[in-house]
């Protein structure tokens, strides 16, 4: 019976070894800078992050493909680019990861505070949560943003005079202007003076009221800027200017209703708050007066205070899409390029290909 049951454990260990062997086995060979393998355990873990940020539970053996020539693609872009010097270092690929980290959250944020708001709102660790979110771990999604930046870097040197000459047309503006002008009605806009003492900071409250007090119930512009660069000298503290439309979308952003938003548009310029207490600081602010509400024509500014006019920030968008369209040509056409037999050559094809790519 021992001697059964030890049989029955070297069939399955010897099952899992294939199994393992086959996922290793590759599907195909980039050899532009380096020899490298694309695996059947690298495909499995792509289609895993397609997964994810399509929302499907399995792919058809044609998408399989795509995905395999996707990720073959990839590969053939970045050993070009390690070819032609174009690299990141540790600290620029930590520095685009925080980007990624603060654009999740829309303020600047730490690796650290990212994990506890994680932990926090889900439970789960940063591995699991990322795991969970787009099926890779953090070491994982971090290489993934590297390898991105990198090969949008490569197309962009090669392609950089054309990008460069794409321009949205006066015409261009226009029409866009006239087909959307509803879309460029700004409410009322009310801006704040806005003083905000992290709980972090020591003695965090009576430095709030320190600094409320400091304006004697005077709201003068040379005491503002005068705070304002106080603020980013010191770093414990933030101040300054924020804008507030009379929407229900600003009420929300705020976390206060409707009702209590109007209340902060019948404040008369000069007004202060009474200072508050949230979960992650103390604050207050003062009321810096209002902006009429008014459809704005092409060469009103954007926002109060802005320098950028509604044409400008039109051109600049526009502009932006038409670079992004040309790009995505240019993409295909670097790895068109690329992909010749001294480049790379398939491993697996036809019906051999179609076998592996079938049974997962």
């Amino acid at each position: 019976m021992k001697k059964q049951v030890l049989i029955i454990l070297a069939i399955f260990l010897a099952f899992g070894t294939l199994f393992a062997q086959n996922d290793l086995q590759p599907l195909a060979t980039i050899k532009l800078n380096k020899t490298e393998s694309v695996t059947l355990k690298q495909l499995k873990a792509r289609c895993e992050v397609y997964k994810k940020q399509t929302g499907l539970t399995s792919f058809t053996l044609d998408q399989k493909k795509e995905i395999l020539d996707a990720l073959i693609d990839e590969k053939l872009i970045l050993q070009a680019a390690a070819k032609q010097g174009i690299s990141l270092t540790d600290s620029q690929t930590q520095e685009l990861y925080l980007k990624s980290l603060a654009n999740q959250v829309g303020a600047e944020i730490t690796e650290q505070q990212f994990a506890s708001i994680v932990k926090e709102q889900t439970g789960l660790s940063l591995d699991d949560f990322f795991q969970s979110q787009l099926a890779m771990t953090v070491v994982e999604y971090k290489t993934f943003l590297k390898n991105q930046y990198i090969a949008q870097q490569y197309v962009a040197m090669l392609k950089q005079s054309e990008i460069a000459q794409i321009s949205a047309t006066d015409a261009e503006v226009r029409d866009y202007y006239d087909m959307n002008q509803s879309t460029f009605f700004q409410s009322d806009i009310l801006k704040l003076f806005l003083v905000i003492v992290p709980k972090t900071t020591p003695n965090a409250s009576a430095k709030a009221q320190e600094l409320l007090d400091s304006f004697n119930g005077k709201a003068t512009d040379a005491k503002m800027e005068a705070l304002k660069a106080s603020a980013k000298a010191e770093g414990t503290y933030q101040a300054g200017d924020m804008y507030v439309s009379k929407n229900a979308t600003a009420a929300t952003q705020l976390g206060i209703d409707y009702t209590e938003l109007l209340q902060l548009f019948k404040m008369s310029t000069g007004d202060f708050s009474e200072l508050s207490e949230t979960s992650t600081d103390y604050q207050f602010f003062i009321s810096r007066g209002i902006t009429p509400a008014k459809l704005l024509t092409l060469s009103d500014v954007i926002q109060p205070d802005s320098v950028v006019t509604v044409y400008e920030y039109i051109r600049e968008n526009l502009t932006a899409q038409k670079q992004t369209m040309y790009f995505s040509q240019a993409v295909q056409e670097v790895t068109d390029s690329l992909r010749v037999p001294a480049n790379f050559q398939m491993v697996r094809t036809g019906a051999a290909l179609d076998s592996l790519l079938e049974n997962w």
